[in-house]
């Protein structure tokens, strides 16, 4: 792959976002727990399926974007 190639492309940089908001989200839950800043309990737990259910759509909607044909001239 050409470096032009590499910066012409969105996708990589629409994961490494994807992948970066769920590395915030962890890192936060496992401060939180770790310095009581938080009760995690059960309540945490639709809170997180629904984080995650968010991020799997949006990973899916990036691959989704991959399959659409190429409009440049």
């Amino acid at each position: 792959m050409a470096l032009r190639d590499h910066f012409e492309s969105d996708i990589r940089f629409y994961y490494a976002i994807g992948v970066f908001i769920i590395l915030v989200y962890s890192v936060a839950i496992v401060v939180a727990t770790i310095a009581d800043l938080a009760v995690i309990d059960r309540r945490m737990i639709p809170l997180t399926v629904g984080f995650f259910l968010f991020m799997f759509v949006y990973f899916i909607s990036i691959s989704v974007q991959l399959l659409e044909p190429d409009e440049s001239p």
